[in-house]
This record gives structure tokens, C-alpha cells and sequence, in this order.
């Protein structure tokens, strides 16, 4: 495991106060608002440790309610639910300064058989034919600090609706597609990858409610207002993963944008859902 991945799952991890009560911590950065996968990730660690062995995530949902703030740490409050012989539930509360700032609703699973299916993959390059995200938002000035928070992500851009670069779908006017992995090798604990995973899910998937309109980001409010992500299979986050995303409706200052997860060999893993504030700003 490299540095940076290594800094990455150290975050991650949660100091445990009391009987599902957890701290966790803050990186260093010059951003104002805590990025919201991280929050995600450390909310979804807090829920697992409250739930017995033998139980995996197969889904969360989750609203921000206020902007985190990177100096001073994170609380994570977990109420149980619901244990049943199949599913376990799990609600956990993020708190600062006296006041919740995110809501998570974990679900789980004992593993079992089923039916399957999934999507096809698309048909897209390779990762070593996309382009360095973090060089692109410098390129564009869109880098308020983020390649430096999100130094442990390895993020290659193919192209969306605006730029080209991908074969677009004609029934979906606004997509985005990108190839993404942690640079760096994680040991083979799942927790550690389904909490990298959920901390790189955050990545575009909002600004895929813009590829349809030419418009400079850096002249849009973003902020996620909710989050959601459903786990169908194991997957390695470390290893080059599809983020397939795209947004069938934008207005009122909103966006909602969806994406499907592929593993290089076309294994559907995950599908992840936010709408998020897109408001254009006027000065």
C-alpha cells in the first residue's frame, strides 16, 4: 500500500467513544467543506461495526444537511434499528458542533443465493486512454484543493455530452464516463474497499447534471443533497473500476445524476444514485 492510500484508510477509520459513538478524522486541506464521500465512507465504517459478522452491505441512503467543517472532527452516532435472520438495518448520525450535518441508512445481508442479471457494459476505452482528471481541473481552474485531498484516487476522464470523446446514448442527453481505482494497493479486508469505493463515488457523479449544458462549472453552486448506493457484487476498489454516469433530469436548481459501476471484465457492482444543487451563480 502507498502513502497516499495508506492516508486514505487511516482517515477512513473511526475512534471508537462509546457503544456505537465514533470520532473520526479530518484531513489536511485548504477546501471549506468537508467532501462528502468522505463523510459517506466513515458513516458506512461506523454502521458496520454495529452489526454482527456474517451480515454485508447491499445498500445505503443517505441526505447532507449541512456543510461539514474540516477543523473540528466528525461524530458518528449509530442507532440499531432492526436484526432480523436475513437483514440488519442500521442508522447512523453525523454530528458537528452540536448539530446533524448527514443521515445514513445502511442495510444488510447474509449472503444467499438468487437469480441473476445485469447491464451489459458499454463499449469504451481503456484506462490508459483517458485523461488525467486533476490535470483537466487545473486546466480549467475547477481545482479548489481537491487533487490534493483526493491523492489516493486514480481518475482517467474519457468524455461526456459536452467535450465528446464517448459514444453517447441519444435517449440521455447529459453523460459522463470515467475509469477510477485507489492508487495503491488495499489489504483484503471488504470493509476497506466497500469504504474507499463509497469515498470515490462522490467523484463527477453531480457534474454529470451538467455535461448536457455549455457552461463553465466554476460559474455553478454545487453541493450534493443526497447519496445512494446499491452494492450488488464484491469487487476490488484498487483495481480499475467504470463509472458510467449519466443524469435523466435537471430544473428547479437541481440535478439528479445516476451511475452504473463496471469492473474491467463487465461485472456490474454497484449502482449509485445523488441529486444535487446545480444552481447557476449570478455573480
Amino acid at each position: 500500500m502507498n502513502d497516499a492510500a495508506r492516508r486514505l484508510v487511516s482517515l477512513l477509520d473511526l475512534e471508537e467513544i462509546d457503544t456505537d459513538l465514533f470520532r473520526g478524522r479530518q484531513p489536511e486541506t485548504v477546501r471549506q467543506r468537508v467532501y462528502g464521500g468522505q463523510v459517506a465512507a466513515q458513516a458506512l465504517i461506523a454502521g458496520h461495526r454495529a452489526v454482527e459478522p456474517g451480515y454485508h452491505v447491499h445498500s445505503l441512503h443517505s441526505y447532507f444537511l449541512l456543510p461539514g467543517d474540516y477543523q473540528v472532527p466528525i461524530v458518528y452516532d449509530v442507532e440499531r434499528i432492526r436484526d432480523g435472520r436475513s437483514f440488519a438495518t442500521r442508522r447512523v448520525l453525523a454530528r458537528q458542533h452540536g448539530r446533524p450535518i448527514y443521515y445514513q441508512s445502511i442495510n444488510f445481508q447474509r449472503t444467499e443465493d438468487g437469480f441473476e442479471h445485469q447491464d451489459a457494459m458499454p463499449e469504451v476505452k481503456g484506462p490508459e486512454e483517458g485523461l488525467d482528471l486533476f490535470e483537466l481541473m487545473r486546466e480549467r481552474g475547477a481545482d479548489d484543493g481537491l487533487s490534493k485531498e483526493w491523492e489516493a484516487l486514480d481518475v482517467r476522464w474519457l468524455g461526456s455530452s459536452q467535450y465528446g470523446g464517448i459514444e453517447l446514448d441519444p435517449v440521455r442527453p447529459s453523460q459522463t464516463q470515467l475509469w477510477l481505482r485507489i492508487a495503491g494497493r488495499l489489504s483484503d479486508d471488504p470493509l476497506e474497499h466497500l469504504a474507499t469505493f463509497t469515498y470515490a463515488s462522490d467523484v463527477s457523479l453531480l457534474g454529470a447534471s451538467l455535461a448536457a449544458h455549455d457552461t463553465d462549472p466554476t460559474r455553478v453552486q454545487m453541493a450534493s443533497l443526497d447519496h445512494t448506493i446499491w452494492f450488488h457484487r464484491p469487487f476490488r476498489a484498487d483495481e480499475w473500476w467504470l463509472y458510467d454516469q449519466w443524469s435523466p433530469s435537471a430544473g428547479g436548481g437541481r440535478g439528479l445524476s445516476l451511475g452504473r459501476v463496471f469492473t474491467q471484465d463487465g461485472t456490474l457492482v454497484a449502482t449509485v444514485a445523488q441529486e444535487g444543487l446545480i444552481r447557476p451563480r449570478t455573480r
